[in-house]
């Protein structure tokens, strides 16, 4: 940045920034409102709605139907600061209001976290999630060599590497999306179901791997991989969740007890406030490791998750702000970056590729999570709803999918394929679990469920 456009920033009134802002959220929320309505009338949770508001309100159509609209709303003029810099501008501001939401929602999912289930099938999780990673990443990784002859150079990064796209294409199908998936198990109420405690978990563990595999695929791109780095990272990870449930855990325990009480049950200011420091304090420590704030988030959740009057009392202070305000934000202003239209001036053989990729995405996944189910003790329907749940990417593949086209090994065809393939294996997972639910634990439950009609329970049937 120049020294004059900073000086342009720094001299930018602060309610000029201020209304294009409240115009976008304005736009965003009644969008992610309306089109959740509508996705849950078509028997899909409201967060495949958001997606596709997400989606439609970018370039795919609103972008190319009405430019001119859109650049008003999306990408306005701001006094005296030059256009590129408004363009870099505006997006941030929106980037971290989603991740704020993405912090809480994860907050939310770790404390519906059931240990009890977990003890006796935390094996089962492990081998669940080491299947349902090497099964999608050596289909991921052996349709590279296929795909590779069919793709543009990048814009900027020029010829794709083999090499680079291999291991990226195999780690980008390996992923499970732990908010979307934890906002379909909280909207089906099967959270707290043996077979939700046991899918949230094998997810966690998914995507702590996932994401570390991912940082070795930038770091071999890059050509300065360090097996030593790694091994940095997950140490450190280890420690922190070690810290979190042994020295955080009781502290906030015994705190959150005595403001309960004298709260009758409700958090009070003050509370909420430690509440919110020890949320940020837990996600802090996951970024500067470098697995990503959410992760911290899910770690305090999941140890504060056996204090129930804690996490019904959190719930109803964070739910609905979080439902209403900050997910919609995430789930839309994600897709509002993507672009569909280049899948189109591709012809055909992109079309064979999108379904090839969604293929090997979905195969993936129910093959290699549920036969590993199926290894654990499962029965089929069991093992086929937990590689269901696994199914689905949602917008946290968005997140990789934006690294690898950073990282020169995903071209802009291929990146509007793979997005295409995380919101199809979303859209795939409520109808395959309401297909598989009868005669499992999870029918009672989301038979009671907001999303059947019913009231949802704070505990659901175990």
């Amino acid at each position: 940045m120049t020294e004059s456009a900073a000086k342009s920033l720094t001299a930018l009134d602060v309610e000029s920034l201020l209304l294009p802002v409240l115009v976008q959220l304005v736009v965003i929320i009644a969008a992610a409102r309306a089109f959740g309505a509508l996705a849950r009338r078509l028997g899909q949770p409201s967060v495949v709605g958001e997606i596709l508001a997400g989606l439609l309100l970018g370039p795919s159509l609103f972008g190319a139907l009405c430019p001119e609209a859109f650049a008003t709303v999306f990408r306005p003029a701001l006094p005296g600061v030059e256009q590129t810099l408004a363009d870099a501008v505006l997006p941030k501001i929106f980037t971290v209001i989603a991740q704020f939401g993405l912090i809480f929602l994860l907050f939310l999912v770790g404390l519906e976290f059931e240990y009890q289930h977990v003890r006796a099938h935390g094996r089962a999780a492990v081998l669940i999630s080491l299947a349902g990673i090497a099964v999608p990443f050596a289909l991921g990784a052996g349709l590279a060599q296929l795909v590779h002859p069919l793709l543009e150079p990048h814009p900027t990064g020029g010829a794709v590497s083999l090499t680079g796209l291999t291991l990226f294409l195999g780690v980008a199908l390996s992923i499970t999306a732990i908010p979307v998936l934890g906002r379909i198990m909280l909207e089906l109420n099967v959270t707290r179901t043996r077979l939700g405690a046991i899918t949230i978990t094998a997810a966690a563990v998914d995507d702590a791997i996932g994401w570390t595999l991912l940082a070795s695929v930038a770091a071999a791109v890059r050509s300065n991989f360090d097996p030593l780095e790694t091994l940095r990272m997950i140490g450190l990870t280890v420690a922190f969740v070690l810290f979190v449930a042994l020295a955080v855990r009781p502290v906030l325990g015994a705190y959150f007890d005595r403001a309960l009480r004298a709260g009758n049950g409700h958090l009070a200011p003050t509370p909420v406030a430690v509440l919110f420091v020890s949320l940020f304090a837990c996600a802090i420590c996951t970024n500067l490791i470098g697995i990503f704030a959410v992760f911290g988030a899910f770690a305090l959740g999941a140890a504060l998750a056996d204090r129930e009057q804690l996490r019904e009392a959190a719930a109803a202070r964070l739910r609905d702000v979080v439902n209403g305000f900050f997910v919609p934000v995430f789930f839309t202003y994600t897709g509002l970056r993507t672009d569909v239209r280049a899948l189109a001036d591709g012809g055909n053989a992109l079309w064979a590729v999108c379904g090839a990729v969604v293929l090997a995405a979905v195969v993936g996944k129910l093959l290699g999570c549920g036969l590993a189910a199926r290894a654990s003790g499962f029965s089929w329907k069991e093992a086929g709803s937990i590689g269901a749940m696994m199914n689905a990417r949602g917008l946290m593949a968005l997140v990789a999918i934006n690294m690898g086209y950073e990282l020169g090994v995903v071209p802009r065809s291929l990146f509007c394929v793979l997005v295409l393939m995380a919101l199809i294996t979303t859209v795939l997972t409520t109808p395959l679990l309401l297909a598989l639910r009868k005669g499992t634990e999870l029918e009672g439950p989301i038979a009671r469920s907001e999303f059947m009609g019913g009231a949802r329970e704070p505990e659901a049937t175990k």
